[in-house]
């Protein structure tokens, strides 16, 4: 397993590299520069905006751009926000927390509610219970996120004021307390359940399937032959081949909950990563942009090999040599 790891993170390398190429061409492929994007040309001597440009070396050759960007990377300098006029780096870790938070949340709603309806489901097929729940999952893949985010606003915030609409928590408590810590909660219920309840469908349906699949194998005929309890054979044999494959998509789940996390966090003005992006791109911050942009496609190259690992972990027929 050690060995397998360190293959996957040493194979890691020549890909984020490659992806850093691809970004910073991207980059510069786009129209103007993180200039345009800080200083209106209307109200600033275009000789300052060509002084400013050459102290920053964006007139060098493109090859000279990357690999001082690139050195500068790798030694944690990912330079500084022309929007924010701080680090990178500074925003981005001040913004992770909230991201990382409203992910693991919504990845709790989702195995909570997939493992009990498709654990329902499985055992009892074809009820009238398994088809509502069925339906509900099919309306649940069909509905997109953004319109899924809106009518919550409206329905949870706006009418019943149950939950606040924007923020990731109120700004009159003070730091550090227990009420500031239940603002938090309180703030990223409502879009870490938009978020997870759409992942739950497929999740429910992928169980429910497998465990009827697995009822009907040798095993458990074999089981009920001999007299085994059926509560023990489901709980025991099928559930528990069942929800192995289940069980590696979190690795997997690492990527969908911060891709998602881009729409999500715009609906409800939450301050995360996704939001940061989506502000980057609008207001050409290239330094925070190729920065996000390289984390994501570091959580997608560990949400892959987390993947891997926890399939050789619950399943000891997987050899990862």
């Amino acid at each position: 397993m050690l060995k397998y790891s360190m293959r996957r993170i040493i194979g890691m390398i020549p890909m984020l590299l490659l992806t850093s190429i691809v970004v910073f061409a991207l980059a510069k492929l786009m129209p103007g520069d993180s200039l345009g994007g800080e200083i209106d040309p209307t109200n600033t001597n275009p000789q300052y905006i060509e002084e400013m440009r050459e102290k920053l070396g964006y007139d060098d050759p493109i090859p000279q751009q990357y690999f001082r960007w690139i050195s500068d990377f790798l030694q944690g300098d990912f330079g500084k926000s022309t929007r924010f006029k701080i680090e990178a780096a500074d925003i981005i870790l001040e913004r992770l927390p909230n991201t990382l938070f409203l992910g693991l949340t919504s990845l709790l709603i989702t195995y909570v509610l997939a493992f009990l309806m498709g654990k329902y489901a499985g055992r009892r097929p074809y009820t009238k219970m398994d088809h509502l729940i069925g339906g509900l999952n099919y309306f649940g893949l069909a509905l997109p996120t953004f319109i899924a985010g809106v009518f919550a606003i409206y329905i949870f915030s706006f009418q019943f004021n149950f939950f606040p609409s924007n923020g990731s928590v109120d700004i009159s408590i003070p730091d550090g307390t227990i009420d500031y810590w239940l603002s938090r909660v309180h703030h990223v219920i409502l879009p870490a359940f938009v978020l997870g309840i759409l992942s739950t469908a497929q999740y429910t349906q992928f169980l429910r399937n497998d465990m009827i699949e697995n009822s009907r194998k040798d095993y458990v005929r074999t089981a009920r032959a001999k007299g085994t309890p059926e509560k023990k054979i489901y709980n025991v044999h099928i559930l528990r081949n069942s929800i192995i494959p289940l069980v590696t998509f979190l690795g997997f789940d690492i990527v969908t909950v911060i891709s998602s996390s881009v729409i999500i966090e715009s609906i409800f003005t939450y301050p995360g990563i996704g939001q940061l992006f989506l502000q980057s791109v609008t207001s050409r911050d290239y330094p925070v942009l190729m920065a996000i942009t390289m984390l994501f496609s570091f959580f997608t190259l560990f949400g892959n090999l987390l993947a891997d690992i926890l399939y050789g972990v619950v399943d000891p027929r997987i050899r990862l040599d």
